[in-house]
């Protein structure tokens, strides 16, 4: 029983709801964000602007957002692109929270779902974990 970046032997049911859960940030983070810097810019900008950033930081913070998706989609640089994306969840934590954004809970959501998902399709993860479930 090594511990790969693979599910350990008999515990494949760990990988495809890793990788399940992992999905959520992966498509929130990489295709949307594609799809509204492409399709929606005038909404990023607005939605840029409201929350006390400038129009022209909108292609910088959608570039980092698409590649801590990136980084955490690769298996062999998952855990890099986890607590890049923890950082970025921080960040936009922060910033629902400065302007009385109710939707402030959504980046933490994100942020458990990443570490859940990584927690789950990878043992080297669970292995440094203080969580026992005999896996």
């Amino acid at each position: 029983m090594a511990i790969e970046g693979k599910a350990v032997a008999g515990k494949s049911w760990m990988w495809i709801v890793g990788w399940i859960l992992s999905m959520l940030p992966i498509l929130f983070m990489g295709p949307m964000a594609i799809a509204f810097a492409l399709f929606k810019m005038d909404m990023v900008r607005k939605g840029i602007t409201e929350n006390g950033y400038k129009e022209h930081h909108a292609p910088l913070i959608i570039g980092l957002e698409i590649a801590c998706a990136i980084l955490y989609a690769i298996p062999q640089t998952a855990v890099l692109g986890a607590i890049l994306l923890t950082g970025y969840f921080g960040g936009a934590i922060a910033t629902h929270v400065r302007i009385d954004d109710p939707g402030w809970p959504f980046p933490l959501f994100l942020a458990v779902i990443t570490w859940l998902g990584l927690f789950f399709r990878d043992a080297r993860v669970r292995a440094l974990t203080p969580i026992r479930w005999g896996v």
